[in-house]
């Protein structure tokens, strides 16, 4: 057995450069200064951006560690997803890999349609989301006015609102597609929408789109789901998931897409490999900051309070199923984004990727660094990509060439130790810079206020 020694040790290093990296990036994101925020945000971006410019035979960064790095970040985005839905809002999920494979695929298959001469997966997809979008809102102020409505007739108006809506978007789609057809040209000939500014112009309406399609099929499978106990909704999110990754499989016969090849898996997807570091930064950014602020909001309150207890959170007037709901869709919004980076990264998507079993991996993680701990996910995303998909499958690949398999022994190991150690979590409730609790504002002193009253009166 030939044990690189140095190969563990740079290995090590790497992993600690990477953790005072992302102690650095929330340091700089939780400082008073704006000018302090925004320099600090750029030059986090660039440090990395240089380190993967090679120069000459000389690179900081190699490929491997690239794509380490990538893949930390769209972890790290489904995992923040999940750990609002179980960790803040107390909702065991197991379909969080099957939204991330959603937009995975939506994203894919519009950058490849528009390469490709063909505009209806930008168009379609563009108007379906935005015409359910419509219609989750009208419906809604509809089921405000029936009170007393069931779930599920409340399921089946949404339902058949998607339904029209959907095909009022394919039907629309394919009218309008026709103008685009000779400004995209194929690609042998590309039209002048068909270059690499357009190209990064529709990944990110793309990554969006992914996103919101993410989060309306998670709020129509949400719906009449959530009603359930945690651990009966953990099992249906489990089906979610295995009924996701079949369709996947069987996409180029049960679903019209034939550019999917269905098991054999889907090629041809742009990859943005010159810019795909800038995006990953970018959506990973928002996504910390959008939770941040709103787990510290009255909004984020809301929804801790279902997880701690339901019933004294009914009790003061908080609308349980409205903050599952919520904490479940925004959940599925990130990850939906993170499929769309991880898509554009890879090049090729394969429904063996999305399989329920390597889904638990983001519930692994965010066990790992503590539920309910921003910090912690991050951490543990980041740790998880280069500790154990890239040190330790490297390190067991010397082994042999079935060793690598050996990680998914490990990996429930290590979870059953650190449960009995630190049930915590490694992180606990620790949170760095940017991600710590804001201080209150100091209330007024109500004796000192009626002295001073009572001075000015005298």
């Amino acid at each position: 057995m030939d044990f690189n020694l140095g190969f563990l040790l740079i290995s090590i290093f790497k992993i600690a450069i990477v953790l005072a990296y992302l102690y650095g990036l929330l340091t700089v994101l939780g400082h008073p200064s704006k000018k302090v925020k925004i320099g600090g945000v750029i030059a986090a971006f660039a440090i990395i951006q240089i380190a993967l410019v090679p120069f000459g035979e000389f690179q900081v960064l190699a490929d491997f560690d690239k794509g380490l790095l990538i893949q930390a970040c769209t972890m790290t985005m489904v995992a923040l997803g999940l750990n609002l839905i179980y960790g803040f809002n107390g909702q065991f999920s197991l379909g969080q890999w099957g939204f991330y494979g959603i937009g995975a695929y939506t994203a894919a298959d519009i950058t490849y349609r528009w390469t490709n001469g063909d505009a209806r997966g930008l168009l379609v997809a563009g108007l379906a989301v935005t015409l359910i979008g419509l219609m989750i809102w009208l419906v809604a102020k509809l089921v405000r006015v029936f009170k007393g409505m069931p779930v599920l007739s409340q399921f089946t108006l949404y339902l058949m609102g998607t339904i029209v809506a959907g095909a009022i978007a394919v039907v629309v789609g394919n009218l309008v597609s026709p103008v685009f057809t000779p400004l995209l040209g194929t690609i042998s000939a590309p039209g002048p929408l068909n270059n690499i500014v357009a190209l990064q112009i529709v990944f990110l309406l793309a990554a969006l789109i992914a996103g919101a399609f993410a989060a309306e099929v998670s709020f129509l499978f949400g719906l009449p789901v959530l009603t359930l106990g945690s651990d009966y909704f953990g099992i249906a999110t489990l089906g979610f998931s295995i009924v996701v990754q079949t369709l996947m499989v069987n996409s180029d016969t049960i679903l019209p897409f034939p550019e999917m090849k269905g098991g054999r898996g889907m090629i041809g997807i742009p990859k943005l490999d010159a810019t795909i570091w800038f995006w990953a930064f970018l959506f990973l950014l928002l996504i910390i900051i959008v939770m941040r602020n709103m787990i510290y909001s009255s909004t984020g309150r809301a929804i801790t309070s279902v997880r701690e207890d339901e019933i004294a959170a009914k009790a003061m007037g908080i609308d349980v199923a409205y903050h599952k709901l919520l904490a479940f869709v925004i959940g599925s919004l990130f990850a939906g984004i993170g499929g769309a980076v991880y898509a554009h990264y890879i090049g090729f998507l394969s429904p063996g990727t999305f399989d329920f079993l390597v889904g638990f991996n983001p519930l692994i993680i965010i066990v790992f660094g503590g539920l309910g701990s921003m910090t912690g996910t991050i951490a543990a995303s980041f740790g998880w990509m280069f500790f154990l998909e890239g040190l330790l499958r490297v390190l067991l690949g010397q082994m042999g060439t079935e060793a690598p398999t050996w990680r998914f022994v490990l990996y429930p190991i290590t979870l059953l130790l650190l449960m009995l150690v630190r049930p915590q979590g490694l992180l606990g409730n620790v949170e760095w810079g940017f991600l710590k609790r804001p201080a209150s504002p100091a209330r007024p002193d109500r004796n000192a206020a009626v002295d001073v009253a009572a001075s000015a009166g005298q």
